[in-house]
């Protein structure tokens, strides 16, 4: 393990154990205490480099404050143009952010656009209940805009501030406030939660050491052959896998350990988002007893290791991969794109992310190849799939997911090369075996599909896969 890994591994186990004494803190004390460890953690690992975030905190207040009810897209142009301010500054002789730095902008970045976007909605919402004389619903409305300091406490609470999971203000004000959090499971969901961890860790342990990405470098592994060299991406992806599996589920126990984003069952809370439906935060029988309420943290999922791992579509792995961040990504930018199509929509969404990510050219080249993907999903589904019976479903299904599984070794590939020469040099020496495939499938669909009976199902098939993507 490298330092950097061994310092975010301590700052998950530090959340871990500290959770427990916020879970019963006073909202004052889970707000200040809260914000009070991640300043700490921040200036511990970025020092000066702080003043970036702090930059970002205040211009989006300022946004909110003089233009509540047309701040969303505002705070997304303000954060995202300092975001690559951020990743220039080199070149204006500043000092290069830490890499703990980089963590707290990526993320402070989707939280300040998810806070503008919360204000627009209360204060649009405001305006129009008191025109129509009507309450809007509650269940995902923050209960008022925040001040700059509330705004400054929200970023720097220590909960998910370098590793996610992302989380809306609304989460936040609720966990400050949450009725009697002694009576919200803690222990047992965490125990549950890390049972995979350290099978996880082992296996990047010892993968990582007999498959270093660095030999991917060198001259001599372009000498290996064809096979090998195609093979390699396999367990390069596994290694990128298990670390973000313990990252993640280690910060998913953190939110645990504090009873952070808990919402009853009945909330039917999404990853994120929270809450989707109005709920009864503490019911009560007819007697005047309090009523056994069943909790859960979806809203902090942040992985579904065996969905992402075998799920059979690219699409179905995203949305089981950063799930926090997926969500983000379709709320706020899917929604919103330019022209409202599924592969546009798509890319668009996916050059998004990858100028979140950064600005090396291997994240582009990995997240560009993703609409492609699904597109010819899309083809092989309508062209083929739909026309066979229940076993040749399974058998489709079978080589779908054997494909699926490549596609994301290779775009894995150029994420973790970065650089526009060794990614291209790497899907070269495997003559860009996916873009061929993916191509290759996109047509052979779409000649399937225009000899495939008409019906209103083909007909709206572009619909649906959109409607299914939100």
């Amino acid at each position: 393990m490298s330092p950097d890994e061994i310092t975010y591994l301590a700052v998950l186990l530090f959340s871990v154990l500290i959770g427990f004494l916020f879970k019963h803190a006073s909202p004052q004390a889970k707000q200040w205490g809260g914000a009070a460890v991640g300043l700490l953690l921040t200036l511990g690992t970025s020092n000066i480099h702080i003043l970036h975030s702090v930059i970002t905190i205040f211009g989006t207040w300022l946004i909110t404050k003089f233009s509540p009810r047309s701040c969303h897209f505002l705070a997304l142009g303000w954060t995202f143009t300092y975001l690559f301010f951020f990743r220039i500054v080199t070149y204006f002789d500043l000092p290069a952010p830490t890499p703990f730095t980089n963590a707290v902008q990526l993320l402070l970045t989707l939280k300040l656009v998810s806070l503008a976007n919360e204000v627009q909605e209360f204060s649009r919402a405001k305006k129009h209940d008191v025109a129509s004389f009507s309450r809007p619903s509650s269940a995902n409305m923050i209960p008022k805009i925040p001040s700059l300091v509330e705004v400054f406490l929200y970023s720097y609470c220590y909960i998910g501030l370098m590793t996610g999971p992302f989380y809306r203000f609304k989460t936040y004000h609720d966990w400050l406030h949450q009725i009697r959090p002694q009576d919200i499971p803690s222990w047992k969901p965490m125990l549950t939660r890390l049972k995979p961890a350290p099978v996880f860790g082992i296996m990047f342990l010892i993968v990582s050491h007999y498959f270093p990405l660095e030999y991917v470098k060198k001259d001599e592994f372009y000498e290996c052959s064809f096979l090998y060299r195609i093979f390699y991406m396999v367990p390069i992806f596994f290694v990128f896998r298990m670390r973000f599996y313990v990252a993640w589920i280690f910060a998913e126990c953190g939110c645990i350990a504090a009873a952070f984003g808990a919402y009853p069952v009945a909330a039917k809370s999404r990853s994120g988002g929270g809450p989707t439906v109005e709920y009864a935060p503490l019911e009560r029988d007819t007697d005047g007893s309090k009523v056994k309420i069943d909790y859960d943290y979806e809203t902090v999922k942040n992985i579904d290791c065996y969905g992402a791992d075998f799920c059979v579509k690219v699409k179905d792995g995203m949305r089981c991969w950063n799930m926090s961040v997926q969500w983000w990504l379709a709320q706020y930018i899917y929604k919103n794109s330019p022209i409202k199509s599924f592969v546009f929509g798509s890319a668009w969404t996916m050059l998004i992310s990858a100028y979140w990510h950064g600005i090396h050219p291997g994240y582009y080249l990995s997240f560009l190849t993703i609409p492609l993907c699904l597109a010819s999903e899309v083809a092989m589904d309508v062209g083929l799939r739909r026309r066979l019976s229940d076993s040749g479903k399974l058998v489709f299904d079978w080589v779908h997911w054997f494909l699926k599984m490549r596609a994301y070794d290779y775009m894995c590939m150029g994420f973790v090369l970065l650089t526009f020469s060794d990614t291209v040099r790497y899907w070269r020496s495997i003559y860009f075996a996916i873009h061929v495939v993916a191509v290759f499938f996109l047509v052979v669909g779409r000649v399937l599909s225009m000899t495939a009976p008409r019906s209103p199902r083909n007909r709206k098939e572009g619909t649906e896969a959109i409607e299914k993507e939100k």
